[in-house]
């Protein structure tokens, strides 16, 4: 099973919160955050990453499209 990692480059702040949640997983590029990789094996680390965006930019779904975090 894996998950799809998306960052809205167009509502991120680049804040870096995802890269000191999950520096394996985000890095900064041009003031905006963007996945290291857009499929990834699950990781809490990265849900933790998308609930704590301030802008809820992060998007994390599973396999089948579901709609993993940001929680609404």
């Amino acid at each position: 099973m894996s998950w799809s990692v998306e960052v809205n480059r167009g509502t991120c702040l680049g804040t870096g919160m995802c890269t000191s949640i999950a520096p394996d997983h985000f890095r900064l590029e041009g003031g905006t955050s963007t996945p290291v990789e857009p499929s990834i094996e699950p990781a809490d680390a990265v849900l933790d990453a998308a609930e704590s965006c301030p802008m809820e930019a992060i998007l994390v779904r599973d396999a089948d499209g579901t709609l993993l975090a940001p929680q609404e």
